[in-house]
């Protein structure tokens, strides 16, 4: 991953935003429609909480509540996980990991300028190499790292073990692996490798 990148450069502008008084239900119907998690409950232009698909499940299961009734205020986890877009990448997923997160708020004053999730973080990952590429770096330099994953990889061809920064997203299945290999011009984990 290049360190360098912002979240602003990677963060989605377009999120789905929700009032305390609307309904969970509905609210989560546009979320799937949107394809958008999670939703930022705004008090005016205020973020005052998130509603995830995790808070309106746990009313689903809930003997006591109804959840077709139920209001996003009701549901909403109040606390909001935010980031400004000046932060790095690498400071987005350590505060993700210390948040126990998917996504983070972005944030450069009272009001959200976004959402990055864990999905950004790890996709931008080749971002590094890419600018790397535009700037002139040689095609020999390229066998050194494994643009899917950010791997570095040594001259005898093994590479280096590390923890959140080796892994990517498979583009046949989605899983992240750190064993991604190139198949058919597609970056792909073994499983779907031996299909």
């Amino acid at each position: 991953m290049n360190r360098d990148v912002t979240v602003q450069e990677v963060m989605d502008r377009e999120f789905v935003a929700a009032s305390e008084s609307d309904n969970a239900l509905e609210t989560v119907a546009l979320m799937i429609r949107e394809e958008a998690e999670p939703a930022v409950v705004l008090r005016g232009s205020e973020p005052v909480g998130v509603l995830s698909d995790r808070d309106v499940l746990e009313v689903v299961v809930d003997d006591d509540a109804n959840p077709t009734t139920a209001s996003v205020g009701d549901v909403m986890t109040e606390s909001v996980p935010t980031i400004t877009p000046e932060h790095t990448l690498a400071e987005a997923r350590d505060r993700m990991a210390a948040r126990s997160t998917r996504w983070l708020v972005v944030s450069s004053g009272e009001k959200p300028d976004g959402i990055v999730t864990e999905h950004d973080v790890l996709s931008s990952s080749t971002i590094g190499t890419e600018i790397d590429a535009a700037n002139g770096a040689s095609e020999e330099d390229s066998h050194l790292v494994d643009a899917s994953n950010s791997t570095t990889v040594s001259d005898s061809g093994s590479a280096e073990a590390g923890g959140f920064e080796d892994q990517g997203i498979c583009e046949k299945c989605g899983s992240l692996s750190r064993d991604l290999s190139a198949f058919n011009g597609q970056l792909l984990c073994a499983d779907c490798r031996d299909i």
